[in-house]
């Protein structure tokens, strides 16, 4: 097994560490791994155990992650550690983030030839949580630059704002899984803060990210009217212009309520719609609720049809009927 020196950390006293490079905050015993499984304590060094290790790797739409804005109708290399630094009871890709799963090591060189060789628009980093990865995603992002691919992370934002400042250089766009505005939600259902992916979130922003925000609505726990429009209002408060996908939930890992009504996405959809120009669902067929409309004259821009993409109404990030900005950065 490769390892390599871990970013951020400090040492405690009888030999302990504590990571630095998320609210998680381990303090890690000799011997023994953090809570997201990547990072382990050898001798009072901390190493990266999981650094090259690949638990999955494909070729996705770009649709897929969801990334509705960013190069629509393209393919991307997409590819994950094993772990998380969240513990979801509602966790959909839960037995490649929450338990030990079979990898498979692939160098950063090897992992942009994949790309190139694929005509991949560039590297997704996702199905888990990918901040974890964190020095693997450092090096592997500057080699996909400099062959000019692009970046893409997609995740639950719980990280330090020190470590993210260094990698958001090398990142092209973000989905972030905003998954309530009520920290006691993460707390009780993810073992995680709200504030760390709001700071996230804001920082990404800020530094011109390409930014999407997904929110998975749990029938009960985060879905209703007060709790949509608070989520509507912080995406609102950054930007109307950012994209904000609600996605329907299904009974899996530890959670068995079932599954959100179809009417609560609508619910969601036309919440959103009061404040934010580009609104999605996601995981469930309504109609009109996946396609990319003007905000300004509300010609038809893009039609998706499950994961297939026609662009129609663009031209030079305008569009074509009016001429108004339309927010997609396409390839």
């Amino acid at each position: 097994m490769m390892k390599k020196d871990a970013l951020f950390w400090e040492k405690k006293e009888d030999g302990r560490i504590q990571c630095l490079l998320c609210p998680v905050g381990c303090v890690i015993a000799d011997g023994k791994i953090g809570v997201c499984m990547g990072r382990k304590n050898e001798g009072g060094i901390l190493y990266a155990i999981n650094y090259g290790r690949l638990v999955s790797l494909a070729i996705d739409p770009i649709e897929k992650k969801p990334l509705y804005h960013f190069h629509p109708g393209t393919q991307i290399l997409s590819t994950g550690p094993n772990g998380c630094n969240m513990s979801c009871q509602c966790c959909q890709n839960w037995v490649i983030s929450q338990e030990e799963s079979p990898t498979e090591f692939v160098t950063p060189e090897d992992l942009v030839k994949v790309a190139l060789k694929e005509n991949s628009v560039g590297i997704a980093y996702t199905y888990t949580e990918p901040l974890i990865w964190y020095e693997y995603i450092l090096d592997t992002a500057k080699i996909a630059r400099e062959r000019e691919l692009t970046n893409v992370l997609v995740t639950n934002g719980y990280i330090h704002e020190e470590p993210l400042k260094k990698l958001l250089p090398l990142i092209d766009a973000m989905n972030i899984d905003l998954k309530s505005m009520d920290d006691d939600f993460y707390k009780k259902i993810c073992k995680a803060k709200l504030l760390p992916i709001l700071r996230t979130i804001e920082l990404c922003h800020r530094n011109k990210i390409h930014v999407e925000i997904t929110n998975l609505l749990i029938p009960t726990l985060n879905d209703s009217d007060e709790q949509i429009q608070k989520l509507v209002d912080f995406v609102a408060n950054l930007s109307d212009r950012i994209p904000l996908h609600f996605s329907r939930y299904f009974p899996t890992y530890k959670m068995d309520i079932l599954p959100t009504p179809l009417d609560t996405l609508q619910k969601a959809f036309l919440l959103g719609k009061r404040k934010l120009k580009y609104i999605y669902v996601g995981n469930a067929y309504i109609p009109n609720t996946s396609n990319t409309y003007c905000p300004e004259c509300n010609e038809l821009l893009i039609r998706r049809d499950g994961y297939y993409t026609s662009v129609a109404g663009i031209k030079d990030r305008k569009c074509k009927k009016c001429g108004a900005s339309v927010d997609i950065v396409m390839k």
